[in-house]
C-alpha cells in the first residue's frame, strides 16, 4: 500500500479501510487529487424513496471541495438532509491479459469519496462551483460561453461534499501469472493500454460561416482526454 507522506495522508475509516486488494490501495492524497483532476464525470451513489440509485453526473474539485450538480441528490436531502452519499470516480488505463482467464484484470486508477452533501445555496458560491465544474471539463469555456443568469442559477441544484472521507486504489503493470505453471503454455500475455483522446470539433450546423472556433478548443483536439 502506497501511504504517501504523513501530512499529505488520507484519513482511514471503517468506509474507506482497504480489505480487498489492500496492495493496491493507496492512503496519499496527492494521488486523490490526481485523479479527481483527470476527470469530470462521476457517478454518485444515493438513496431516493427507498431505491437505491447511481447516477452519472459531472463534477468539479478545488482541491478541498467536490461540487457536482445533484437534482436527484438534493430531492433525497430534503426527506433525509443528513444521508451520506458516495462518489465514485474511475479511469480505466488498460486490460490487463493473462495466460488465464482467471488471472486477467483491469489497470485502473479509482476513488471513492463518502460524506453528507451540502446544497449550495450562496449565489456566489454556486458561481464559483459552477465555474469549477466547467472549467475541470473544458479550461476556458467558462470566460468564453455566457455566465448563467439569477433565474438559471436558481434553476440550477449543486451540492459540496467535503474531501475528508475518501478511498483511493490503483492498479499497474501486467499480468501475475509469468512465473507461475502456465507460463509453460506458450500463450501471449501483456497490457491492452486504453489511450482516450479528443477528436476534431464538430461545428454546430446553426453556426454562421464566419464562426470560428476558440482557442481553448483546437488546442484540444488530438490530446489525451485525461
Amino acid at each position: 500500500m502506497d501511504s504517501g507522506s504523513p501530512e499529505r495522508r488520507l484519513t482511514v475509516t471503517e468506509r474507506t479501510r482497504h480489505r480487498r486488494l489492500r496492495q493496491q490501495g493507496s492512503l496519499d492524497r496527492d494521488r486523490l487529487d490526481a485523479i479527481l483532476a483527470a476527470g469530470f464525470l462521476c457517478h454518485l451513489g444515493v438513496t431516493v424513496d427507498g431505491n437505491q440509485l447511481v447516477v452519472p453526473t459531472v463534477y468539479g474539485s478545488d482541491g478541498g471541495t467536490l461540487y457536482f450538480h445533484g437534482s436527484v441528490a438534493s430531492r433525497s436531502l430534503v426527506a433525509s438532509p443528513d444521508a451520506t452519499v458516495c462518489v465514485t470516480v474511475t479511469h480505466v488505463d488498460g486490460l490487463v491479459l493473462a495466460r488465464s482467464v482467471f488471472e486477467h484484470g483491469v489497470n485502473y486508477r479509482s476513488a471513492m469519496i463518502f460524506g453528507v452533501p451540502r446544497p449550495v445555496t450562496d449565489p456566489q458560491e454556486k458561481l464559483a462551483g459552477l465555474r469549477c465544474l466547467t472549467e475541470q471539463a473544458t479550461p476556458g469555456q467558462w470566460d468564453y460561453a455566457r455566465r448563467p443568469s439569477a433565474r438559471e442559477l436558481a434553476a440550477t441544484a449543486l451540492l459540496a461534499l467535503p474531501l475528508d472521507e475518501a478511498s483511493v486504489k490503483i492498479r499497474t503493470g501486467g499480468p501475475d501469472d509469468g512465473d507461475g505453471e502456465d507460463a509453460r503454455l506458450g500463450l501471449w500475455a501483456g497490457v491492452l493500454p486504453l489511450r482516450a483522446t479528443w477528436g476534431e470539433l464538430e461545428p454546430d450546423p446553426l453556426l454562421p460561416e464566419d464562426a470560428e472556433a476558440p482557442a481553448h478548443l483546437t488546442r484540444r483536439t488530438g490530446t489525451p482526454a485525461n
